[in-house]
Parts: structure tokens; C-alpha cells; sequence
């Protein structure tokens, strides 16, 4: 069974180690794959999108962990969520909310059986003492409900839908800046069809219109080596998302862009 972690304690310093160490002293033939280590420190809204963007890419039965956890040892719950045969083990601050879908039924469970915790728990650590182990724990087989109580409420970030979709318009958010600077939207095929962007549609961010949808980066390169580096465009990123970039720059310095601020769709 395929373990994932997901943390924001960058490689510098000891934690991810131990966290393996905990990993492999509840099962040494884990299959431990990091999906990164670089999450800005503390942004669960970071963490929770790079979740959704790569856990879709693991086969069912894998263990995901993540922890951005700038509450850790105060009263925020550790918990399991089991849904469709994954299972997330964490902080319950938000950092899964991206991947949880209410309406398939998600099964959370409040982690508090210590026989499953690696002693003594530190107040400060609980990524390698409780998160690490319980999902050790899961890799050999022990039952959810072996963990704890099972419970209804868990935290919720606020949605990845457009804030308002009226005839011909979405307002939108940037919900991601990746390293190269590109800026992803919250903007879906849902909000933007084929047949509709075949009609015309356009971006406005900070007061500048982009036009320009292509299939990929280097697209229009490919026709023509003497095209603009500074041109804005559109691609639809691989987790789905409609996405504002330029070719061999970053458009969110381009565009004085931030993530969290406001972006309007026009659909012709």
C-alpha cells in the first residue's frame, strides 16, 4: 500500500526524517512517496490545493499525509477521513477540504486511541508521534474505526466555485501561483465549455485582457519563434483548471497578480 506525505517542513531541518522513521518503525516495507516538503509554511490553503492537484494521480487503497499544522498540540483534532477507498490522515483545520467530497458519504474519525501513537507524544510534533504512525498503522491493515470515535463535523476551507456566474460572466478567483509563476483559477469546464470559449471569451486581471487560449505553453512559439515573451495567455492546466500564463515568464509578476484577488470572465 502506497503512503503519501504532504508537509510544509521544508528538507532542511529533521522532520521529514523522522516522520519516515516513524513510518518504518510500524512498517518497514511502506511504500513512502513525498508529494512535497515545500507548501509555504502554514498556508493550508497551499497545502489543501496541492492535495487535490496530485492525490488524484494515486490508485485506492493509498494513505495520504498531510500537515500543515500551525495548530498543532493546541485543540484542533487529528483525524482520518476515509473516502472511495483513500484515506487522508491530518490536522482536521481544512487542509483535506479540496479532496473530500460530502455527498460520497466520507467516513472521519477523531484519532484518539494512543496504542496507535508513537510515545512520548510531543505537543509540538504531532506529524511524526500521531499522523505518521496512525498511517503506518493503516498500511498494515488495522480498521478505521480501530482509531477512534467516528464523527459528523469536520473543518471545511471555503469552496473552489466561483464566487458569482451570471449570463456571459464568472467571477473568479486565482486559487494558485505555481514556481513558474503561472496563475490558476478557480475556473473550471463547467464555467467555461468548449463550445463557449470557441465563441469568444476573456480574462481581466488588473485592468488587462487576455484574449489568448492555447493548448499548450509553447504553442504559438511552435509558429512563430518571434512571438512576444511578455504575452499573456490561457491553458487548461493538467488538475483541470484554467490557468493565465507566458511563455518563459511569470505571468503572475507580469500582472502585479496575487493569489486570493478577484478575476472576471467574459464569455462573448
Amino acid at each position: 500500500m502506497l503512503l503519501t506525505l504532504l508537509t510544509d517542513f521544508g528538507t532542511t531541518d529533521y522532520f521529514v526524517g523522522a516522520m519516515k522513521g516513524a513510518i518504518l518503525s510500524v512498517n518497514p516495507d511502506a511504500r513512502i512517496v513525498d508529494i512535497t516538503h515545500d507548501v509555504p509554511a502554514h498556508d493550508v490553503q497551499a497545502g489543501a490545493w496541492t492535495l487535490l492537484a496530485a492525490c488524484q494521480s494515486f490508485p485506492e487503497g493509498s494513505v495520504h499525509v498531510g500537515v500543515v499544522d500551525p495548530g498543532v498540540g493546541s485543540s484542533r483534532r487529528p483525524i482520518l477521513i476515509v473516502q472511495r477507498e483513500r484515506f487522508f490522515v491530518g490536522p482536521d483545520n481544512g487542509l483535506f477540504s479540496y479532496l473530500v467530497d460530502p455527498e460520497a458519504n466520507p467516513r472521519v474519525f477523531h484519532l484518539t486511541n494512543e496504542r496507535h501513537f508513537r510515545h512520548p507524544v510531543s505537543a509540538t510534533f504531532h506529524g511524526r508521534d500521531i499522523f505518521a504512525p496512525v498511517a503506518a498503522w493503516l498500511t498494515r491493515g488495522v480498521a478505521p474505526e480501530e482509531f477512534g470515535e467516528r464523527v459528523a463535523d469536520y473543518t471545511r476551507l471555503d469552496t473552489l466555485t466561483p464566487a458569482k456566474r451570471e449570463e456571459g460572466v464568472v467571477e473568479a478567483t486565482i486559487i494558485h501561483i505555481d514556481r513558474f509563476g503561472n496563475c490558476v483559477t478557480n475556473i473550471t469546464r463547467r464555467d467555461l465549455s468548449e463550445k463557449a470559449e470557441a465563441r469568444g471569451a476573456r480574462l481581466f486581471v488588473n485592468k488587462q485582457e487576455i484574449h489568448s487560449f492555447r493548448r499548450f505553453f509553447a504553442e504559438e512559439w511552435v509558429a512563430a519563434a518571434s512571438q512576444s515573451a511578455d504575452e499573456l495567455f490561457a491553458v487548461w492546466g493538467s488538475a483541470g483548471f484554467l490557468e493565465i500564463a507566458s511563455f518563459r515568464r511569470s505571468a503572475a509578476d507580469l500582472l502585479k497578480a496575487k493569489r486570493g484577488q478577484t478575476i472576471t470572465l467574459m464569455v462573448d
